[in-house]
């Protein structure tokens, strides 16, 4: 069977961890965790680097950091993972949803401003299958409105977007270096993984002080077990941190890998019109975190029997996000009743992503390529 996603691992990874084991400084603290948090906070442009257990809480701590009153709004792709609302539903927030833009598959950015009201406090733009979000419509809204921003960055290791396109001064920007908050995952299907783990990045010194504190049960430097307020054990460990630096520093071979694969499958099934493939906008340069295609409705299959026939066939697959407002932990508790979003239930019927991995080989996406070709012609 081919994965859909196996880790490239190599002998640095190897001899980080070593050290680690070696010296002893497996837990919570240790050199490799302050080298992981100050060098991807510099490769991403940002001046603090807060790193946590996964990326769920990185989205859970940056929510708890500004602060919100209970009904607090905060807008989002409806087309996303469910970590994305748990962040704004353990902080007695209410995620307000909007639907993709049919060919980026990210949040329609044209969406967002009717949803605004005066109980919003924020924006939480995910970036979708290593493809940007239009950033500069959304930086606009929280401008205008005084509204923060949460960046989900967490499938666009190392993307870049072209910020103030429309204008003659234009910048490329990583992703990950916007808004207040920005989130990343390293779980083990990431460009970079630490197996688990996650990091915030922000420019604010007060609240990276205030995540440092909250990610480890706020324990005060001049008194350790006396607490003045609530926290998390939301700690990485030493032992992982030292995956996620060695890895850092191979990101341009990193994203030159994935953006060939991507290159390779859409040479490779660009004919096949049953099959809508990837893109990419002018304004952005994806890294193609999973190849993902969607299935025309023309074949008579969903994306069940498409993945089901695939598999027969050795390759694995993984569909895309059912639709926040689909799914039945929050219908049972009565969010979302009677809100549809076309795009995205369009998109989780008939969307699938294929092996994508940084160990793929050329021989496995070639076999990927002929079992869809023997499936759909």
């Amino acid at each position: 069977m081919i994965p859909v996603n196996e880790p490239l691992l190599d002998d640095r990874d190897m001899e980080y961890v070593t050290e680690c084991i070696r010296t002893g400084w497996v837990s919570s603290a240790g050199k490799f965790l302050n080298e992981f948090e100050e060098k991807w906070a510099n490769y991403c442009g940002r001046r603090y680097g807060i790193a946590v257990s996964n990326g769920t809480v990185a989205l859970q701590l940056s929510v708890a950091c500004i602060d919100i009153e209970p009904g607090d709004e905060i807008i989002m792709p409806t087309f996303t993972i469910i970590s994305c609302p748990l962040a704004a539903i353990y902080n007695g927030g209410v995620p307000v949803l909007v639907d993709s833009d049919p060919y980026t598959w990210c949040m329609d950015v044209n969406q967002i401003e009717k949803k605004i009201t005066p109980r919003t406090r924020a924006i939480m733009p995910v970036h979708i299958y290593g493809h940007p979000v239009d950033m500069d419509p959304i930086l606009e809204l929280a401008a205008k409105y005084g509204l923060v921003v949460i960046e989900d960055a967490a499938q666009v290791h190392g993307a870049e977007y072209l910020s103030s396109y429309n204008l003659e001064q234009q910048t490329w920007r990583r992703c990950g270096s916007f808004g207040t908050f920005s989130c990343f995952s390293f779980y083990a299907n990431k460009l970079i993984t630490t197996g688990e783990g996650g990091m915030l990045l922000t420019d604010d010194s007060d609240l990276a002080e205030k995540a440092r504190s909250r990610r480890n049960l706020c324990f005060k430097s001049d008194r350790r077990y006396h607490h003045t307020e609530m926290g998390f054990n939301f700690r990485l460990t030493n032992l992982q941190a030292a995956l996620g630096a060695a890895q850092t520093d191979r990101m341009k071979e990193i994203i030159v890998r994935k953006r060939f694969i991507a290159q390779e499958y859409t040479r490779r099934l660009k004919d096949i019109e049953v099959l809508q493939l990837p893109i990419e906008k002018p304004w952005a340069r994806s890294v193609y975190w999973m190849y993902g295609v969607v299935l025309s409705e023309d074949t008579g299959m969903d994306v069940l029997e498409f993945s089901e026939k695939l598999k027969k066939r050795g390759v694995d697959t993984r569909p895309f996000f059912l639709g926040i407002h689909e799914q039945p932990v929050f219908r049972k508790q009565g969010l979302f009743s009677n809100e549809g979003y076309p795009v995205a239930e369009r998109l989780a019927r008939q969307g699938l992503y294929l092996p994508s991995g940084l160990a793929l080989r050329e021989e496995q996406l070639q076999e990927v390529c002929e079992s869809i070709k023997s499936v759909l012609t």
